[in-house]
């Protein structure tokens, strides 16, 4: 039980107090720490710090958007606010470690396990040690309808309040069926028979996308080489030519 409330008791301390190897950052509304279970290559929770003066449910999605709607939309854009220089990071990183930048998928579990609202931001790989069944595949596979994106879920309260609240029920038993459904591959849609022919695809997917990446920039990388001799063998052309000392008589 302590593993499914961690999350509501880093969001109660002070984020000086907590280790660097749970803390990424922090505002003076969320809290960004690494997922202790990577899902992807990259991979962080934004949660929002609890407010002691706060009335907000903030136990789960579904509990925020019972109450204050005006409020609940505050708490949802902050984290998105929070999710936008996350991700800028992630870029950065991926950059300095791969050379290129991949896709980032940012959302929340329609029917987290755990207690206190999380947002995840991960990298659009799903190539993880730690994806070890079909329920952890399925619940972020960006298709398939339990993660929500956040720009889905900013979305609801802008529309009519009788859609509003119809997403909003949140129903677990509608979503968590979603986890059932066969393995497919998020890139391609290839049915997949179990969990380590599906990892086995996608990191060849991945490999795949890495290696094209790379050629590109290596295709660059050359383009730029010839340009900047080009430049400077026209640089050479361009120089005067110095006067001779031969002296010319008729």
């Amino acid at each position: 039980m302590a593993n499914l409330t961690i999350l509501r008791s880093y969001a109660t301390k002070l984020p000086r107090s907590l280790p660097p190897s749970v803390l990424f950052s922090h505002t003076d509304t969320t809290l960004t720490i690494y997922d202790a279970f990577p899902k992807s290559i990259f991979h962080f929770l934004i949660l929002p710090r609890v407010q002691t003066d706060s009335p907000l449910d903030l136990s789960s999605l579904k509990s925020l958007l019972k109450r204050d709607k005006t409020r609940a939309k505050e708490v949802v854009e902050s984290l998105n606010e929070a999710a936008a220089a996350l991700r800028k990071d992630i870029e950065d990183e991926m950059v300095k470690r791969y050379g290129f930048k991949w896709g980032i998928w940012t959302g929340f579990h329609a029917a987290p396990s755990m207690e206190h609202l999380h947002l995840h931001v991960l990298s659009a790989d799903l190539c993880s040690p730690r994806m070890k069944n079909k329920k952890h595949y399925n619940s972020f596979h960006p298709k398939l309808g339990f993660f929500l994106d956040i720009d889905e879920v900013l979305s609801w309260f802008d529309a009519e309040p009788s859609y509003f609240s119809s997403m909003a029920k949140l129903d677990p038993r509608q979503y968590e069926a979603l986890l059932k459904e066969p393995l497919q591959c998020w890139r391609c849609g290839s049915e997949m028979k179990n969990m380590p022919t599906l990892k086995t695809h996608l990191q060849e997917e991945w490999d795949k996308q890495a290696a094209q990446e790379n050629a590109k920039l290596e295709r660059k990388r050359k383009f730029e080489a010839r340009q900047h001799k080009n430049d400077g063998d026209e640089h050479q052309d361009k120089k005067p030519k110095p006067e001779s000392d031969d002296v010319h008589t008729p």
